[in-house]
């Protein structure tokens, strides 16, 4: 039933200021905009929704919207974190172009199954960018890595 991920969306501060990040920084062209001044359930709105294009067609969104309060904070990679594939050599590149350009740039994270960076967008949020080592699809098979055992056991050991 379900193909694929469309879009995520979030919010953002300054509509400029994001796209400069995704588009200018990272790479993502800017697909779409969409001006909304009136919900369906029909209240009245003052919103810009933008969509950045990843390369298997889905798609980063976000909403400014002055007239909707939201309390930006700098997330902590735990609480949430956006996390987008790349190949080796573009992590490397990235890794020297943040910190070239003075960007919060940490890394290079070995995770074991893939290697990543983290920068932070102009909103707080935290992108990863993550490139897959060869075991990455053997690491990720369910059928083989133990994923739900060791979910049941975590949730047996919180109980206890």
């Amino acid at each position: 039933m379900i193909k694929g991920l469309h879009h995520n969306a979030y919010r953002c501060r300054d509509s400029e200021e994001t796209r400069a990040f995704y588009e200018d920084f990272l790479g993502l062209p800017l697909a779409h905009t969409l001006e909304i001044t009136e919900t369906k359930s029909g209240r009245g709105t003052n919103t810009l929704h933008t969509f950045y294009e990843l390369d298997d067609g889905s798609y980063l969104a976000f909403f400014e919207a002055p007239d909707r309060p939201f309390e930006f904070k700098d997330q902590h990679d735990f609480d949430l974190h956006i996390a987008l594939e790349v190949s080796h050599d573009d992590l490397h590149a990235m890794f020297e172009k943040g910190k070239a350009e003075g960007r919060e740039t940490r890394g290079i994270s070995d995770h074991g199954f893939i290697d990543s960076i983290y920068f932070r967008d102009p909103n707080g949020y935290v992108i990863e960018l993550t490139a897959k080592r060869d075991n990455h699809d053997a690491a990720m098979d369910p059928a083989t890595n133990g994923a739900r055992s060791k979910l049941d056991g975590w949730q047996a050991r919180k109980a206890g």
